[in-house]
């Protein structure tokens, strides 16, 4: 399988990569973990979405305190308004995002997390702003 470019940050939405089912999730980790990056991927879970990432696919790569405090932020949101599951996870290394109504808002998150991971919140916040 030849190597993605690594994601440009900011990512837009729709470069965002689909990691549903076994096959896809385990390349799309692979290559961010071979490109020294931030995992981050979409995956169909039933009817719903989840947004997954995880900063151990880039060694050396830290979240600063006020893009985690961010991210912390937006999850509990996103929580209290029943955007996702009460059981997502705001890190600090590993985020998942549970039950996200639809495609393009999990890939409007997923690229707003990215983002934030490293190190600009103002997508994250803006798309919160837009729910």
């Amino acid at each position: 399988m030849p190597l993605m470019q690594p994601l440009p940050t900011p990512c837009p939405a729709g470069l965002i990569p689909d990691a549903t089912g076994q096959d896809a999730f385990t390349a799309a980790y692979r290559q961010a973990k071979q490109q020294r990056a931030v995992f981050v991927a979409v995956e169909k879970q039933g009817p719903r979405w989840a947004v997954k990432a995880d900063a151990l696919t880039a060694p050396g790569h830290s979240i600063d305190a006020a893009a985690y405090e961010a991210v912390r932020e937006a999850v509990i949101h996103l929580i209290r308004t029943r955007q996702i599951r009460p059981d997502s996870s705001a890190g600090p290394v590993y985020f998942v995002l549970h039950d996200v109504d639809g495609e393009d808002r999990a890939r409007e998150l997923a690229a707003a997390l990215h983002a934030a991971l490293y190190g600009d919140p103002e997508p994250l916040a803006s798309c919160l702003r837009s729910s």
